[in-house]
């Protein structure tokens, strides 16, 4: 598959992400694009799954050219952990998808440090995607001190965060 979309499981739909992917799709329909969309709407012109079990996702993740997914620090550490540079479009609050803005504010420090690629408008993300079609090396990484610190970061965020929401 060429390029591969998560939008997690976060009970918060992520509609536009997905509408962004199935417009592209729908212009582009000879590339292979599957979208994990969760409880969003379903995609109308790219395959789609709501959910996937982790193993088959982390499978399908080491075989896509080019992913594709929300700013959820899991998401972003096992992409990172395949080699990957992820296009990354973080869920807004302000919209409806998510509670606040932690996705945000932490994907602008990974896009700032070069680890991940965002963006907050459709030109933007079809900009990125099309360039990481033309030349994947634009969405691979190499090991570097600052990613493996990153992961033990993400990981801590992770686990602080989930923190603030435990009953």
């Amino acid at each position: 598959m060429r390029v591969l979309t998560m939008v997690g499981t976060d009970h918060h739909p992520f509609h536009r992400l997905v509408r962004w992917v199935d417009e592209w799709s729908r212009r582009f329909p000879a590339d292979d694009c599957v979208i994990q969309y969760g409880t969003s709407m379903p995609p109308r012109h790219a395959r789609g799954l709501a959910y996937v079990e982790p193993d088959e996702l982390n499978a399908w993740m080491d075989q896509a050219q080019v992913l594709v997914c929300h700013g959820g620090p899991t998401t972003i550490v096992e992409a990172r952990r395949l080699g990957r540079r992820p296009i990354v479009v973080p869920r807004r609050s302000r919209w409806g998808e998510h509670v606040d803005d932690h996705q945000y504010h932490f994907t602008n420090r990974l896009a700032q440090t070069g680890q991940v690629l965002t963006a907050s408008t459709q030109h933007e993300f079809e900009i990125l995607l099309d360039a990481a079609l033309a030349d994947p090396a634009t969405v691979r990484r190499g090991d570097t001190d600052d990613d493996r610190q990153t992961a033990a970061t993400v990981q801590r965020f992770g686990s602080l965060v989930a923190g603030l929401f435990q009953a």
